[in-house]
């Protein structure tokens, strides 16, 4: 039987995932020179160079475009993650770098840092952005060994929302930061590698990721 003929994109289509895209870098850019509360839609449109109005057409409002953005930033964040890690022999090492990475871009990149009290949305784009790389990564480690995990989707689901929320905290002041081998530790023992393996993982060495 013959492959179907893929669909071919549309006129309008097109139009509308180019401009889509072109707000969203734009967003990307105002919103790290100024800030999410500073960018104006207007500027961001001027960017993008399309009309004022059009924004609304794809965004409903400046939060849901930044939200946007950071789904990008996420995705972007796996995939230099995935650079590093392809390295590693350990696959329970794979997704501990992976989740102390995350927890200290949280806590340190201006762009998650202004959303983070929007903790359910992030942590849900967290999980659909993220997730593929996770799970996978998780299930890697399990069938190795290593991790027992018997739902890896559910454990990646509470993880994003543990660790917006401590991420949260330490922003906030009501966690010192020096506890996020501690923290990562708590997390990875949902995995059931135990406490003393837990504590060994989030303590090795991280090799430096590439910046954005």
């Amino acid at each position: 039987m013959s492959k179907p003929m893929p669909v071919k994109e549309g006129r309008v289509a097109k139009r509308q995932r180019r401009n889509r895209q072109a707000l969203i870098g734009a967003a990307r850019e105002v919103m790290s020179q100024r800030g999410v509360d500073a960018a104006t839609m207007l500027e961001i449109a001027e960017r993008a160079d399309v009309g004022a109005g059009t924004v609304y057409s794809y965004f409903k409002s400046k939060d849901e475009l930044a939200i946007a953005v950071l789904e990008t930033l996420m995705h972007d964040l796996a995939l230099r993650i995935e650079e590093v890690t392809d390295t590693f022999e350990d696959p329970a090492q794979v997704y501990a770098y992976g989740i102390r990475i995350v927890l200290d871009t949280a806590t340190g990149d201006a762009h998650w840092k202004q959303l983070l009290h929007r903790s359910e949305v992030i942590s849900d784009a967290m999980f659909r952005m993220m997730g593929p790389f996770a799970i996978r990564d998780l299930r890697r480690a399990s069938q190795a060994g290593r991790f027992q995990v018997s739902d890896a989707e559910l454990v990646w689901r509470l993880t994003t929302h543990a660790l917006i929320g401590a991420a949260l905290a330490i922003t906030n002041d009501n966690v010192p930061p020096g506890s996020k081998n501690q923290i990562i530790t708590q997390l990875l023992c949902m995995t059931g590698i135990g406490k003393n393996a837990a504590v060994e993982l989030a303590s090795r060495p991280r090799p430096e990721i590439a910046s954005q």
